[in-house]
Order: structure tokens, then sequence, then C-alpha cells
């Protein structure tokens, strides 16, 4: 870390692990010139480590321009002005670091509106740059049409014996292709767009400050997965992550139940931004982005199940066996709020 250090000609005082996210091995790293993040990029999850450094960098000059103000996780450059390190086998980079902290679950409604309104105002912001510019960092993400073949693959070529008894999972997902449908005829509507989107919305990628004795979300991080994309991603994984007090890690369905006042909040946050944005047809499908999201995981859960683990992988046998019957139960009490 020392050698990576001095590339950025910074004398450190101490350097700690954060624990907080899976992919990325992440560092706060305290100097006399300041503090500051690095990061170690996965490469064997990101291909293109370039791809997502050159997002960063376009958005930020554009926001540097258009909105100066809005608090945005620059890149920091070495001193050879490179904002991407090659360096042995991995990949790094450095922010400045921003005065916050990050939630891990959700104490109150008002903490989901805040959240909302941050990742609608990285959207609107952006409402005017070409996302046509962006590279895809990891391609066809949230492709539904993708995400649902690779299931039907796994059915015929995965573990006879998880899908012998993975029948009831198996016949549910297979019973609601209608949201594959639903999903080809929204991304082919005419009033449909592609918009800068951050596709990673889980409240852990906000930063919250207490502002006047009152807390706020302040930004979003973690902008690995930004891409061109369509709003229901965003919206989608929000009511995903957001509206349920437990994670999709919990055993116990009776705890998977869905807070309709927690939803009423991410409306209201995330329309304070993007409702002059999104057109009539795109508004008619606010809810529909939850369906499409937790829908698309609960598939992604059992392809990889049926795989034997090979995506997710498991610390316990069965583990994305119940990580898809959360998202099940998590779908089915969603759909009661409609």
């Amino acid at each position: 870390m020392q050698e990576i250090f001095e590339k950025y000609g910074w004398d450190v005082i101490r350097y700690d692990t954060i624990q907080q996210g899976l992919i990325n091995r992440t560092y706060s790293v305290y100097t006399t010139q300041g503090e500051f993040i690095v990061q170690s990029i996965n490469h064997n999850v990101f291909k293109n480590p370039w791809a997502i450094d050159q997002n960063i960098k376009t958005i930020g000059a554009f926001i540097q321009q258009t909105d100066p103000s809005y608090l945005y996780t620059h890149l920091v450059p070495t001193l050879q002005d490179n904002t991407l390190i090659e360096w042995g086998s991995g990949f790094y980079r450095a922010f400045h670091k921003i005065k916050g902290y990050a939630l891990s679950v959700l104490d109150n409604k008002k903490q989901v509106e805040e959240a909302a309104q941050q990742f609608a105002k990285f959207t609107y912001v952006l409402k005017d740059f070409d996302c046509n510019q962006l590279k895809d960092t990891l391609p066809q993400f949230h492709d539904l049409n993708l995400r649902y073949q690779q299931f039907l693959q796994a059915l015929q070529i995965g573990d006879s014996h998880r899908i012998q008894s993975s029948k009831n999972e198996i016949d549910f997902l297979l019973a609601h292709k209608n949201y594959v449908e639903s999903y080809n005829q929204f991304i082919q509507h005419k009033e449909v767009k592609k918009r800068v989107t951050h596709h990673d919305t889980k409240i852990s990628n906000v930063l919250f400050d207490i502002i006047h004795d009152e807390e706020k979300a302040i930004c979003v991080i973690d902008l690995d997965t930004t891409m061109a994309g369509y709003f229901i991603s965003d919206i989608g994984d929000m009511c995903r992550t957001c509206l349920c007090a437990v994670s999709e890690e919990e055993k116990d369905l009776n705890k998977v139940k869905v807070d309709a006042e927690k939803w009423q909040s991410l409306k209201r946050g995330y329309l304070l931004y993007m409702q002059d944005s999104l057109s009539p047809f795109e508004m008619d499908h606010l809810f529909f982005g939850g369906q499409f999201m937790i829908y698309m995981q609960a598939l992604r859960f059992l392809t990889d199940h049926l795989n034997k683990d090979v995506y997710y992988g498991a610390s316990y046998e069965g583990q994305n066996y119940v990580r898809t019957l959360n998202q099940i139960r998590l779908l089915e009490e969603y759909n009661t709020l409609s």
C-alpha cells in the first residue's frame, strides 16, 4: 500500500480497512494533505476497470461544468495525472473522503425518502448528459431477457437433485414469465428512454450526515455500475432493498414484510426530482420497477442454486435457495401494495 500512496505524493499518517462493501477492497487513508478513500477494484467482477475510470471522469467533468456545487465523488489524480493505477495484479483509485456515514439497515421511512431523493437527484443533474458516452461496465447487468434465458438454461444443465427439490420455486418463476413480457413492452415503448442510471441503489450506497440536528442524505457513492439504463433499475432496486426490514439473507420468511409507508416515502423522494423528467408511460411503471427487480433477483438466485453456486457462491449449503425463497416471498408481499 505504501507504494500506492507514494504515487499520490501523500505523507500518510495511517490507513484503515473499511469493512462495508463486498466487491472492492476499500481503505480510509489519513495524510498530512487530508483524508482520502483508496479502493482496489475487483477485476474478477469488473473485467474492464478502465471503463469504470472513464465513466466516473466523464460524468465528473460534466458536473464540474454544469453543477459544480453538486457533491460528487471525484477521482484524485496521481503525481503523473493518472486516476487509475495498475499495480501488480490489482487496479487502484482514490477519492477525496466525504464527511458522512453509510447505513446498512433502515430505521425509519424518512431515511428511505432521503435516499430516494439522492438517487433521483443523481440522475436529474445528469439529465442533459449524453448517456451514450458511458461504457457498459457490466454488460446486460439488468437485462431481464438474459436472466430468464440463463434460468431456462439452468433447468436443462443444472444439478438434477437441486432441480427436483426446487420444483415449487421453479414453477412459481415460470408462472410469472409475464414480467419478462412486460419488461420487453416497457423497453420498446416510444416514451421510454435511457438515462444515466446508478444500477446499485441499495441503502449503503448513499452517504448520510447530521445537518442542523437532522439526519440528511448528502450524496450517492459507489459509481462502478453507473451506465446508461432504465429508471426501473434504480427505483426497482430501492424497492427491493429499502421496503423490507430484513435482507435477502433472512431465513424466517415470516419476517419478510413490505412497509407500505416506506413505499410512499420512496415514491415521494424519487419523484421530487424525477416527476417532470418521466413520461406518462414511465410514471405508470413506477410500481413495475419493484416487480421487475425482485423477480429478476429471484431468477438469479435460483439459477445460481441450480448451477451449484458458481456466481454468488454460498457460505452454507442451500444459501442461494434460501435467498430465492426470500425474494419470492418479498415479491408476493410487494404485490399486496398494488
